[in-house]
């Protein structure tokens, strides 16, 4: 289906010698793990070329290597790969419009159209996209570059709980291990480890929850909060999906005040209400049952708990009819 673009983005890159990879803001494991492998297996393909990953550092993801750290002369007779990243407002750090040639490469619902040549496929992951870019054309993979690729697969799919998870993503993975021969056991423990300080921090959130009679479940985590527990607002979203599989709640929102961008961050997640389509009306957008929103004032965050809500009430309607 998309073996001619497969073709396409090899050729922007052969023809390039220098190339940008940025991703969205708030990064997680599968937009870093797949922006870092992709410039590693550049570099290992084409060896001269200058190839950056930039953008803004998650420190708790450090782990899956080291960004380049971005300036103004890059832009010149560039190319610029965007990942995993559907609307231009949440690109971190770069301005596409400046830039000779860019490509989008992204596994979420079409936002907006800002690039030249576009990859999306609604599949499990973009760490998935990426893996079968390097399978279909003459990109070279390294075995550190397999490794966070794997990452990110089991970062977005939770350990392949998620139902985007198809035959497919099984064959590239399989496919990815037999090749670079990775002891994918061993990565799981980078990514899962944890403080204590993170564990008492999730007992908060289940002591604290708000459950609607609809069942939705929604927590507001103040600054006073989350210094109490010594966490930043990424950790609090980046817990939302500690909270699946609990029978009362269908719906469940984690909103913390993020300082640093003045902006209260909400990260929602679902099993069975469709909460994109919401989240999309509140500065925010993401997956049928994964996204997030970035909001200004408590009076949003009520509004949208409300629309959340109104939601529960409409699949719990459907599914007993």
């Amino acid at each position: 289906m998309f073996s001619n673009i497969y073709k396409s983005i090899y050729k922007k890159i052969k023809k390039y010698d220098k190339i940008v990879i940025a991703r969205h803001t708030g990064a997680d494991p599968d937009a870093l793990a797949s922006q870092i492998a992709l410039r590693d297996v550049i570099i290992n393909t084409f060896p001269k070329k200058k190839v950056y990953a930039v953008g803004y550092p998650a420190s708790k993801f450090k782990f899956l290597g080291i960004l380049d750290k971005f300036s103004d002369d890059m832009y010149e007779n560039s190319l610029l790969i965007v990942l995993d990243t559907p609307d231009l407002k949440r690109i971190d750090g770069v301005e596409p419009s400046k830039f000779s040639y860019v490509i989008k490469i992204d596994h979420h619902p079409e936002v907006d159209n800002y690039a030249n040549l576009d990859l999306v496929d609604k599949v499990s992951s973009t760490a998935q996209i990426i893996i079968e870019l390097i399978f279909k054309t003459k990109l070279k993979i390294t075995k550190e570059a397999a490794e966070k690729l794997y990452i990110g697969v089991i970062s977005d799919t939770n350990r392949f709980m998620f139902s985007y998870t198809s035959p497919k993503t099984f064959e590239l993975i399989s496919k990815l291990i037999s090749i670079t021969n990775i002891d994918f056991t061993s990565l799981y423990e980078a990514l899962y480890l944890r403080p204590m300080k993170e564990v008492r921090f999730e007992g908060y959130l289940s002591n604290n929850f708000k459950i609607t009679e609809n069942g939705l479940a929604y927590i507001v985590l103040t600054d006073e909060v989350l210094k109490e527990f010594d966490v930043d607002a990424a950790t609090a979203g980046n817990m939302v999906n500690n909270f699946n599989y609990i029978e009362e709640i269908i719906t469940w929102v984690v909103f913390s005040f993020d300082k640093t961008n003045d902006t209260i961050r909400g990260s929602i997640r679902s099993r069975g209400p469709v909460i994109n389509e919401v989240a999309s009306q509140f500065n925010g957008g993401g997956h049928i049952y994964a996204s997030g929103v970035r909001l200004k004032t408590l009076d949003e965050v009520e509004a949208l708990v409300h629309k959340l809500d109104e939601k529960c009430i409409e699949y719990k309607n459907k599914v007993q009819n």
